[in-house]
């Protein structure tokens, strides 16, 4: 662990604090951590990638929706969308695609609210970040297990924790609502593929955000180039495009894409 001298002294006491909390977490087993974890067949199909219902490729499961960046480069750097990491359906390669959720459980509602009934603001604040990192901590590992045993695309992979930190393993996870794949309602399918309400209890609410709040989703991206990126601001064409592919009108990819929408036209 490293000091700042700057922020020590006053960092110090919520650092022992937290130490100190967790180890009550974790003896007294406030939490009861869950998680799905599915892999299917898949292929990409444009910016899109093709979820099959097995391993004959004949039927269409789900259909996973990319964008992809537009915006100006340099030499020859791409353009990403997520699909680029899945292999093309016209290749010949049977390639394959993975989804997660993990909670640290529904329990810190519950026990944060005893804490706050009891004026201790404090722990309860507290005790939400710290089970915000658990649910972190929870994706890193399985993930570590999906490319170690469950997938074991790397199942000679030896990282050390600081290793892990770095990122230097193959693979990625993005998530629905983040850079790399910025439209939420791509949450509902990944739940509906691995039916993570009635696996492990977490829902979606109606703006798609997670419930227990502590709980993180995303895809499994096996592809040895595969990287994080934002797709940044995307134009008109782009927008008609996603609109037509997600079957929605042109109205509601606006409300569904405004905060990376190009508003130049």
């Amino acid at each position: 662990m490293r000091t700042d001298p700057e922020f020590a002294e006053a960092a110090r006491p919520l650092y022992d604090d937290a130490l100190a909390m967790l180890d009550t977490i974790v003896g007294d087993h406030w939490f009861r951590p869950k998680a799905v974890v599915g892999l299917w067949p898949a292929n990409a199909d444009g910016d899109d990638i093709i979820v099959y219902a097995d391993d004959t490729r004949t039927d269409v499961r789900a259909r996973l929706h990319g964008l992809r960046q537009q915006a100006a480069r340099t030499g020859d750097r791409p353009n990403y969308s997520i699909a680029d990491f899945v292999a093309p359906v016209d290749c010949g390669v049977a390639d394959h695609v993975g989804g997660f959720v993990v909670t640290a459980g529904p329990e810190e509602i519950a026990i944060a609210e005893e804490f706050e009934r009891a004026n201790d603001d404090y722990s309860s604040i507290l005790l939400k970040a710290l089970a915000d990192r658990l649910a972190e901590a929870f994706a890193e590992r399985m993930h570590e297990r999906v490319r170690t045993e469950l997938w074991g695309y790397a199942p000679d992979e030896r990282f050390d924790p600081s290793e892990l930190l770095s990122e230097s393993f193959r693979g990625i996870r993005p998530a629905p609502g983040y850079p790399a794949q910025p439209d939420h309602t791509e949450k509902v399918t990944l739940f509906e593929l691995l039916d993570a309400p009635a696996q492990i209890d977490v829902v979606l609410t109606e703006s798609f955000a997670m419930w227990p709040g502590s709980s993180v989703s995303g895809l499994y991206l096996a592809h040895p180039d595969a990287r994080y990126f934002g797709v940044g601001k995307i134009r008109r064409d782009q927008l008609e495009s996603y609109a037509a592919r997600k079957g929605w009108t042109i109205e509601e990819a606006e409300t569904h894409l405004a905060p990376v929408l190009d508003g130049s036209g």
